[in-house]
């Protein structure tokens, strides 16, 4: 047994030398980041969010995590094709950025590949999870309410301009249920009574000419109704909104910070730096089944005061009382 001492050293010494460099690079893990935006967001405060999410559960990309980005680029109809590339590459985990459409995207492509996902209005209804608390699948994320609120913007536009009759509302016609959101706005517009006038727009052209429309057809106000796409394009709705002297409203606190006159809804780089955690503690081996989805609680009224001067509106007391956040 004395002589068979040394060759059973070296058996273990074997098993515990260094890995080389190249095997070390494949045991790098790999995260899916399946989104509706275009390469150009990279460096967007939701993809620093999410990153920020990934370094709070210890993960740093480039260090000791890769990323696979997959860039929708507005069109919707390659979330599909994006998906099942980052399944063949049997990434550990897919983080589903822009809503529903990329949610859908990646659980339709693989019931195996973890998924977090970003502001899906419904994932029990969507089939995603069964239920918020236990997921119960291969999905979790954050749910937030998204085009629901849009009645609710209408009002808070009419209210900081009380005269409007006619609004101008900017819709994606490539996004799902899109004539439910359309009913559940025109509910809304007979309780204010005001007209609507629907501008559709599925790229940068089409929103320079739904804005010109508005301003041709001197509506009161615009309501961007919630959409990736029009997130994608936050810069340029802005610049339309402001060449045409529009009041408008938006779903993320980003456009009212930019420059547009106000906002109202959850926050988007919240649910982007959930995202980040959730796939943290996937790769740590949390299965997403036992993560429970995370709901808004909190809803944002945020008002660019300088905005609304230059628009000539004058702010009454009662609207500036319920906003959460009045940029000077």
């Amino acid at each position: 047994m004395r002589r068979l001492a040394p060759l059973s050293l070296i058996a273990f010494g074997l098993a515990i030398l260094p890995v080389p460099v190249h095997a070390q690079s494949l045991a790098v893990p790999v995260i899916g980041f399946l989104t509706t935006a275009s390469p150009s967001s990279s460096g967007g405060p939701q993809i620093t969010a999410f990153r920020d999410g990934l370094r709070q559960t210890g993960y740093t990309e480039g260090q000791n995590v890769r990323i696979e980005y997959r860039w929708a680029k507005d069109d919707y109809s390659l979330l599909d094709v994006l998906a099942r590339e980052l399944v063949a590459l049997r990434v550990a985990v897919i983080v589903a950025a822009g809503g529903h459409v990329s949610a859908l995207a990646a659980h339709n492509a693989t019931k195996d590949i973890p998924i977090s996902f970003t502001t899906v209005t419904d994932p029990v209804k969507l089939g995603l999870v069964r239920s918020l608390n236990r997921p119960g699948g291969n999905a979790t994320g954050t749910a937030g309410l998204t085009s629901e609120l849009d009645p609710k913007r209408l009002e808070l536009l009419h209210q900081i301009k009380p005269a409007a009759t006619v609004i101008g509302v900017l819709v994606n016609p490539n996004r799902p249920a899109l004539e439910i959101q359309s009913s559940e706005l025109r509910q809304a517009a007979d309780r204010l009574n005001v007209t609507l006038k629907v501008r559709e727009a599925a790229n940068d052209k089409e929103i320079e000419s739904a804005f010109q429309s508005f301003a041709s057809q001197r509506v009161d106000g615009v309501l961007v109704t919630a959409d990736p796409l029009f997130n994608n394009h936050r810069a340029q709705v802005l610049s339309f909104a402001a060449s045409h002297s529009l009041p408008a409203i938006y779903q993320w606190r980003e456009f009212a910070t930019a420059g547009g006159l106000m906002s109202y809804g959850p926050s988007i780089t919240e649910a982007y730096r959930h995202a980040g955690v959730n796939a943290g503690l996937i790769l740590k081996g949390t299965k997403p089944a036992d993560i429970p989805v995370v709901r808004p609680t909190r809803f944002q009224l945020v008002i660019n005061r300088l905005t609304a001067m230059q628009l000539g509106l004058t702010l009454s007391p009662t609207i500036l009382s319920i906003a959460d956040e009045v940029i000077e």
